[in-house]
């Protein structure tokens, strides 16, 4: 028999071992829900209580010109960060670092102080100050790689451009349109903080790296880019105007060649810029086109049949009386042919004209040539411009708006319309953006032109073309003309309307001059526009001659002949892919070899000119490639070229016409 002492000390026995199975059982399975269950939780809770992770930008891809020349590129540079927890003496370091980095101290300290385990101190440093604050020789201090944006053209087409901001995100322009495109992936890398700063000294550890953006080609030619800001900032200068701008449009495709702006920027240095220097008024600034407008209005009229060029109207003499108004000539007519109206650019005949026509009519054709909508070019903050419904006209609506007033447009609705006409009545549409690379440099997606409508008949624009030239070489903008080729166009002076008083003023508003050369084959599309100059007063004196010297420059740039001169066989580059001409462009800010061409089409036998292969071409290479041979091109469909006439190889003279079907290639083969 077992001692009764003996049994109860086996009872509390059992019960102290099985209060311990019970604790080991209830100890395994939290270890077991910790280390197993919540493992990635408490790892990243570790990993955030001894490192940091912090994005690593990915290199900004390239901003082109049509011919490989780099407009925005983007070099490597490095990000100064701070470990606050680390930092013994804010101030001093401070104080140190304050005439390194040109910033006050006070600032600087701010930023050390931060709560934050990382905190940057200044982004995108260059080489000489990264390391002169590495000779500083402060554990706390570190550096991560980014990259820097440069813009070696510093102000040429800023306000196509745009710029990148502070964060790294694409402001204004092309930065801004195509910042998904350009700013590529971001990546990860962990800056350790637990071993005095020498991690965040050396590299930190990637955890993903970035992918790098793809660039963007631009229709923009630098060369005639160049010319036109040169020219028109001279004439913004010497005219002291509010603003002043030019833009160069190729009207057979629709691509714009050079946006000329003032008061402009250093896209370098963005911040120290106003918001209206930044500003891409091209797009943005809606005004009332004046003169110029009168284009649109013949251009319906001619097209509607109320008038033919040799048809009389009275000008009565400078006034006329509409409503309650009544609206005066800058000169006093008598009796003028339409075509003499539009080189004379009367406003008694316009309204005539425009009251014949009726406003059901006409508001086709304004909206027929684009305006009241946005022109689609892609660039941010577009206007539409103003342009109501005819049962929100009033009883003068008609009248003034046949002579561009009570009507805003933007100067790119403008060029697009007179382009246009130049275009044998086809409106196409605006392109800034020629194509997309990829990483290596190689095309990953092109554009190519696209018709948007046939806004007047083929008929139709070549007789207003062959009023507007008159309209240079007789009337009012004979300012305009260019030696050796033939210039249409025409002469804009718009007052503007004065707040206080609701009456347009006497000073001189926008003075403007828009027109197309050679008129017969048309290779540039250029407007001119002045606003409020301080001592001018009429487009005619001083718009008209900026046109005339750009379009000289451009022309002898595009090596386009002059009329009676020996053809002259244009050399457009060495043909080949891609990927080859840009790849360097990607790696490094050196020198740009071009875009590659088409091939140089060689004439024919004893020089006389044969229609080369076309098959396979791209629209824009095919005209490439006609344009020295003089030939007019018809057009069908859209994708590349599936079929032409003449065939290759066939005689070719001068005004031949040449017809080119297009298709996509699926629908090709």
């Amino acid at each position: 028999m077992i001692p009764r002492r003996t049994e109860g000390l086996r009872i509390r026995t059992l019960i102290v071992a099985g209060c311990l199975g019970c604790a080991f059982l209830g100890l395994s399975g939290r270890l077991v829900y910790l280390q197993v269950v919540r493992h990635e939780e408490y790892v990243r809770l570790a990993d955030s209580q001894h490192a940091k992770a912090i994005p690593l930008k990915a290199k900004r891809g390239p901003i082109l010109d049509r011919n490989g020349q780099v407009l925005a590129v983007s070099s490597a540079a490095e990000t100064l960060l701070a470990l606050p927890g680390r930092v013994d003496d804010a101030e001093r370091l401070a104080r140190r670092l304050a005439p390194i980095l040109d910033e006050p101290a006070g600032d600087i300290a701010r930023r050390l102080e931060s709560s934050k385990r990382v905190a940057y101190v200044k982004r995108r440093l260059p080489p000489a100050v990264a390391q002169a604050v590495r000779d500083l020789q402060e554990p706390a201090l570190g550096f991560v790689e980014e990259s820097l944006r440069l813009y070696p053209n510093r102000e040429l087409a800023a306000h196509v451009i745009g710029f990148e901001g502070a964060e790294g995100k694409g402001l204004g322009g092309i930065e801004q349109a195509w910042d998904a495109r350009l700013a590529g992936q971001e990546g990860k890398a962990l800056v350790e903080r637990d071993a005095l700063g020498r991690e965040v000294s050396g590299a930190p550890r990637v955890l993903k790296p970035a992918r790098p953006g793809q660039g963007v080609v631009l229709t923009l030619d630098a060369t005639l880019q160049y010319i036109a800001e040169k020219e028109v900032d001279a004439a913004w200068r010497r005219t002291r105007s509010k603003a002043a701008m030019a833009i160069a449009m190729d009207p057979r495709t629709g691509e714009i060649l050079a946006v000329a702006i003032r008061p402009t920027f250093n896209p370098n240095r963005f911040a120290s810029a106003t918001d209206d220097e930044r500003r891409n008024r091209a797009v943005t600034d809606p005004f009332e086109p004046g003169s110029t407008f009168k284009v649109i209005l013949a251009a319906a009229a001619l097209e509607e049949g109320v008038v033919r060029p040799g048809d009389r109207i009275y000008g009565e003499q400078g006034a006329i009386k509409v409503a309650s108004a009544t609206i005066h000539d800058w000169k006093k007519y008598g009796w003028l042919t339409f075509a003499e109206v539009l080189q004379n650019s009367s406003n008694v005949g316009s309204i005539k004209v425009g009251l014949q026509l009726g406003k059901e009519r006409y508001y086709k054709h304004i909206t027929g040539f684009g305006f009241g909508a946005p022109t689609g070019l892609g660039l941010p903050g577009e206007s539409r411009g103003q342009l109501r419904p005819p049962a929100r006209w009033s009883g003068l609506s008609l009248a003034t708006m046949s002579i561009g007033q009570e009507i805003s447009v933007t100067a790119l609705q403008l060029v697009a319309s007179f382009a246009a006409v130049a275009n044998d009545g086809r409106l196409m549409q605006p392109q800034i953006v020629r194509a997309v690379l990829d990483a290596q440099g190689r095309e990953a997606r092109g554009f190519e032109p696209q018709v948007i409508r046939q806004a007047i008949a083929p008929d139709t624009a070549r007789v207003l073309t062959g009023i507007m030239t008159r309209a240079v070489s007789d009337g009012t903008g004979h300012n305009a003309a260019i030696a050796g080729f033939d210039v249409a166009g025409k002469t804009g002076t718009a007052q503007k309307l004065d707040p206080a008083t609701r009456r347009y003023s006497r000073a001189p508003g926008v003075l403007s001059f828009v027109g197309f050369v050679p008129a017969n084959d048309p290779r540039l599309a250029i407007l001119v526009m002045l606003d409020e100059p301080k001592n001018e007063k009429w487009g005619s004196e001083a718009a008209a001659p900026i046109f005339a010297a750009i379009g000289r420059e451009a022309l002898r740039h595009l090596q386009v002949q002059p009329r009676d001169s020996a053809p002259v066989q244009i050399v457009r580059g060495e043909g080949g892919g891609a990927a080859g001409p840009l790849a360097t462009v990607l790696g490094a800010a050196g020198p740009v070899r071009p875009l590659a061409r088409p091939a140089v089409f060689a004439p024919g036998p004893e020089g006389a000119s044969t229609m080369p292969s076309l098959l396979g071409l791209s629209l824009r290479q095919a005209m490439d490639g006609l344009a020295p041979l003089g030939v007019a091109v018809e057009i069908a469909g859209r994708g590349v070229v599936i079929a032409q006439s003449p065939p290759a190889g066939a005689p070719l003279s001068e005004g031949m016409p040449c017809r080119l079907t297009l298709a996509s290639p699926a629908a090709g083969r």
